[in-house]
């Protein structure tokens, strides 16, 4: 039997005929699909070839459509960055850091001074809140100045510097008169007001100074008389070294080097060359180690840099003390209240030496957010001075930013063991009200610069409730109300 192969046939169909076209669509709509039908407009029809992509190709469709995707590396640094710098960069970012450091400044420093004296205070057979309470009456005063300072215009300001400095020096000369000026820890430069309460002229003379200085400085530029170097230096410099005179008789060091600091700041707003700032620092550095080596006590202090023992004497009894008060304080210190060397080992606890006791009692953060504080105060200043166009205020901003960075840089680096004891105050934060006064009323005046820049006084405006009422209202007026 013979098998006949099979063949394959293949059926001839009809041709695909188009499809019809829909109810008020043509056939030449869009594209056919896979079923023959049109593609509609806005309707993606399902085909095996998009259903079977990958994950990955789905995500770079779902990425490339618009979809939510991971944010490049970095992106959110750069972010918080810009963040930042544009907050930085608003009109009143000076006038806040201004008023919000010098206050946290001053608040803390009562709280340290109600700590660092109570001992002190049991010791005189006084009250333990005795230095607190004369320290917080001199910061309501002071505050009361700052406010003062803070809304008096810039041409008052100006126009209180001749009689400052005036009064300042007859103060100054007064304390030389035997049986009228007093000697404190061996430096008279004292006068009793009566009763518990004394006064330091010679604090006032830094203020006197920078205001003078300001002024004079900008009379000058406005003159251009400043590019001849004997405009620049006279009278400014006579003047500085008269009241440096003043105060060296009556041996405080410490308050000199602090209005040679505000001597050199304003040269140096000013634009003094370089060979005219050489030599008047030559001279200031001449004249400095001629003092500091006719005087026992102040060699003894500069002996003291970096000691780590007390001396044969005890010449460095302070010094080595202060910083056995910051080493023990570690990370976050030993409590408010529980400091080990304000109880008779550490001299002047609450005055020269209370950064000591901070470190000891709030550790090595609250230090540091001490100088944080500070460090925000001098860039303020900073930034004050360099974005106003008024020389004044340029000089001024300036004068009070140097005298503020300066004396902490002094102080702070005299606990350390980094600079010589000079006896300066922690600016705001040590007791003393002579020195607390003009401080604030200084600080004021940084507010009121900072209030004068343009951009400054429009944040301001819209911040006030009447013109923001008076804008909503005038708002309202405008918008319609659909009524006929």
């Amino acid at each position: 039997m013979e098998f006949q192969p099979v063949r394959r046939v293949r059926a001839k169909l009809p041709p695909r005929r188009p499809a019809p076209a829909l109810a008020g669509l043509p056939a030449s709509a869009g594209p056919s699909g896979p079923s023959g039908l049109p593609r509609l407009p806005g309707l993606a029809l399902r085909s095996r070839t998009a259903g079977a992509r990958g994950p990955a190709a789905g995500r770079k469709a779902k990425s490339a459509s618009g979809g939510p995707s991971r944010p490049p590396r970095g992106s959110g640094l750069r972010l918080a960055y810009e963040q930042a710098r544009r907050a930085w960069d608003r009109p009143l970012t000076a006038y806040y850091l201004i008023l919000g450091s010098s206050l946290l400044i001053t608040a803390l420093g009562l709280v340290m001074v109600y700590s660092a004296s109570m001992i002190k205070a049991l010791e005189l057979s006084l009250p333990a809140s005795y230095f607190f309470r004369k320290q917080f009456l001199a910061a309501v005063i002071g505050t009361g100045l700052l406010l003062l300072a803070s809304r008096m215009p810039v041409k008052l300001h100006r126009a209180l510097a001749y009689p400052l400095l005036m009064g300042t020096v007859f103060l100054m000369i007064l304390v030389q008169v035997p049986g009228i000026g007093h000697a404190v820890n061996g430096n008279q430069n004292w006068l009793y007001l009566g009763g518990p309460f004394q006064l330091q002229p010679s604090e006032f003379g830094k203020l006197a100074l920078i205001l003078w200085g300001a002024d004079l400085l900008a009379r000058k530029q406005d003159k251009r008389l400043l590019a001849q170097w004997k405009h620049m230096l006279v009278p400014l410099v006579p003047i500085a070294f008269m009241l440096l005179g003043l105060i060296m008789l009556g041996g405080d060091m410490g308050t000199a080097i602090i209005l040679t600091a505000i001597l050199f700041g304003l040269l140096w707003l000013a634009g003094a060359p370089t060979r005219l700032f050489a030599g008047v620092l030559a001279v200031a550095g001449l004249a400095g180690t001629l003092l500091i080596k006719t005087n026992e006590n102040r060699m003894s202090r500069l002996f003291c840099v970096g000691a780590i023992e007390l001396g044969p004497q005890g010449e460095c009894w302070q010094a080595v003390h202060g910083i056995y008060a910051l080493a023990s304080g570690g990370w976050f210190g030993s409590g408010l209240g529980a400091s080990v060397e304000k109880w008779g080992q550490l001299p002047e606890p609450h005055t020269d030496f209370i950064f000591a006791i901070a470190g000891e009692e709030l550790g090595l953060a609250g230090t540091l957010s001490v100088l944080a504080l500070f460090a925000a105060l001098g860039y303020a200043g900073i930034r004050v001075a360099g974005r106003t166009e008024d020389p004044f205020v340029r000089y001024a901003a300036g004068g009070v930013t140097t005298w503020v960075t300066a004396q902490a840089v002094v102080n702070i680096g005299a606990v350390l063991g980094l600079l010589p004891i000079a006896g300066v105050p922690l600016p705001l934060f040590s007791y003393g009200g002579s020195a607390l006064l003009p401080t604030m009323f200084a600080i004021g005046l940084l507010i009121a610069f900072a209030r004068e820049d343009p951009a400054a006084k429009a944040a301001l405006a819209v911040r006030r409730p009447g013109v923001r009422w008076k804008t909503m209202r005038r708002r309202v007026k405008k918008r319609p109300s659909g009524e006929r």
